[in-house]
């Protein structure tokens, strides 16, 4: 989802192969776990599946897990982390939480209220409480499942039982996840005699879902890729469209749509000279389409810094400052960091591969409604370009498609928590600014399609009116229609001061706080790091100035609105 190419948390629906898999192994757990038992035997014992989830994958593992459990004659429920009180958990005897982490180390959005109830010193012992926990997580980041680990820890400190030693997964999560739920139900079961039972009712069938996935992506044709800002803008934001054929894809306004992206061939060849490897084709394959060659792994900085204790890169990392190395290595690839190293002590070819990444697919805001293109599905990215140093996905699809046609890999990551009000009179409030208008034009194009009667406000903004002004025709002709009620607009170098779309949020004060009285949803897409805290403190305080009652009210108001999934982000 991220518009951008940033990777968006570990966290994306399961895949049809992944499915295929994972029926075949909740089969093989219902073949092991089975005791004789007659028809009349009845589950006998609850388990309650908690999930934290930015984008969806964790829910569906819930729903999984509940699935499993109940071949193990167990009666599972599976909740979001936010649903559940700390009282209420303090009443449940066996707990599984499957938690993404969001951002750096942060809970997902649908687990933040559930955290903080949990560190307050009023939360309750859970001494009658087995609990375990599974993280999704990427160990490209130094936060790694760090929300997993977070909850693990303070669940004990209750008084909790752990039933089973945390699991934390990385990208590729299939196999240790699979064998801590056969563990994690398996001890349950054997924990309290519980048998598998026939029974219990089948779950409802799960709706048919493609079969493209990050393994087996839809080789797409690049129907159209168009520049929307001006050519003599500072950023260059592309518009694309895919054509969907006969793949049988289908998406929901505020999906994501992941890229399956090929590295550069002037990289891979200037890694293969460095070696002095040139010709050799299965290795330049490799590097092309399995590996990560733009930013060097944590493990692969390691090595270096073994290697060369004294060198830049060590010294760098001697301080301990996240953000010095961050700011150290932007603007150096791989091959920098390879090139500065001295010949006899750097990695030889063989010895670099492991230390390299798998090359993953980018993740990118779908900025379409299947209701106004059911035949194609819409990105709007902002290429990536630090001189010599591309976006792996944005400058693929920017430059090395080639000829509008060209195919793509590409298959949808559902987000069941991002979409448009069910309830089409709902008002809507959209904060968007650069591409994180992507969803939002998904948005007025589906309630522009269903005929909605709900009001829609949004606000955007970006650098300069005159050169980064995406979709201005289209948003002007969405006014004119009365699809879209309010449009404020922040270009924050358009004047001495700057102005962003925190600014107008806190101008229109009274109006938008009459939004969310009249029962408005509120939206936030883009930058993590600054923009959406910038925008939730404004929120708070827009809040806190129209209901006059101080800073702790407005944030339980603000609280009630995730509660009650009102206010929700797609955020990277």
């Amino acid at each position: 989802m991220p518009p951008t190419g940033a990777l968006i948390p570990a966290d994306a629906p399961f895949s049809a192969q992944q499915e295929s898999w994972l029926a075949g192994f909740i089969a093989g757990v219902a073949a092991a776990g089975r005791r004789a038992h007659t028809a009349a035997d009845a589950p006998t014992a609850t388990v309650d599946v908690l999930f934290g989830t930015q984008t969806g994958n964790a829910e569906f593992l819930a729903d999984e897990l509940v699935a499993a459990a109940r071949t193990h004659g167990l009666t599972g429920r599976a909740s979001a982390l936010d649903a559940v009180t700390p009282d209420r958990l303090a009443t449940m005897t066996h707990v599984l939480v499957v938690t993404s982490t969001y951002g750096e180390g942060e809970l997902p959005d649908n687990a933040g209220l559930f955290w903080e109830a949990l560190q307050s010193d009023t939360a309750p012992r859970l001494d009658g409480v087995r609990y375990a926990v599974l993280g999704l997580g990427d160990r490209g980041y130094d936060d790694f499942c760090q929300a997993a680990k977070l909850i693990d820890t303070r669940l004990e400190q209750l008084g909790a039982a752990r039933l089973h030693e945390r699991v934390d997964c990385d990208v590729d999560f299939e196999d240790p996840a699979a064998e801590w739920t056969r563990a994690v139900l398996g001890r349950l079961a054997a924990e309290t005699g519980a048998t598998g039972d026939r029974a219990a009712p089948a779950p409802s069938p799960a709706p048919a879902r493609s079969p493209w996935n990050r393994r087996t992506p839809y080789r797409s044709r690049l129907a159209v890729n168009r520049l929307l800002s001006a050519p003599h803008s500072a950023k260059e934001i592309r518009h694309y469209e895919f054509d969907l054929g006969d793949s049988g894809i289908t998406y929901r306004a505020g999906d994501a749509l992941a890229v399956v992206p090929r590295n550069d061939d002037g990289l891979v060849a200037a890694l293969l000279d460095h070696f002095g490897a040139a010709g050799d084709e299965e290795t330049a394959e490799l590097l092309r389409t399995e590996r990560e060659i733009r930013t060097p792994s944590k493990e692969l900085i390691a090595d270096l810094v073994e290697r060369a204790p004294s060198g830049e890169l060590a010294t760098v990392m001697a301080q301990g400052d996240r953000s010095d190395l961050d700011s150290w290595l932007r603007g150096r690839d791989i091959l920098d960091l390879l090139r500065a190293t001295d010949r006899s002590t750097a990695p030889s070819l063989p010895e670099l591969l492991p230390l390299l990444r798998p090359l993953q697919a980018r993740q990118y805001s779908i900025s379409s409604s299947p209701l106004a293109h059911p035949d194609r599905v819409h990105l709007t990215v902002a290429s990536v370009r630090y001189g010599r140093h591309l976006g792996v996905a944005s400058t693929y699809l920017a430059d090395r498609t080639g000829a509008e046609g060209t195919a793509v890999g590409i298959y949808v990551q559902p987000n069941a928590s991002f979409g448009v009000p069910a309830d089409d009179d709902a008002p809507m409030v959209m904060i968007g600014p650069g591409t994180g208008i992507a969803p939002f034009r998904g948005f007025l194009h589906e309630r522009a399609a269903r005929g909605a009667s709900g009001r829609n406000w949004l606000f955007f903004g970006d650098r300069h009116r005159e050169t980064d002004f995406v979709y201005e025709d289209e948003l002007t002709e969405l006014r004119r229609r009365g699809v879209l009620t309010e449009l404020d607009l922040a270009f924050s170098r358009d004047q001495a001061e700057k102005v962003y779309v925190q600014t107008r949020m806190r101008e229109r004060a009274r109006e938008l706080y009459g939004w969310l009285e009249d029962g408005a949803h509120v939206y936030v897409c883009g930058d993590a790091s600054r923009m959406a805290k910038d925008v939730e403190a404004a929120l708070l305080g827009v809040v806190a100035e129209q209901r006059g009652r101080g800073d702790d009210d407005a944030a339980e108001y603000l609280a009630g609105l995730r509660r009650s999934k009102r206010y929700v982000r797609d955020v990277y």
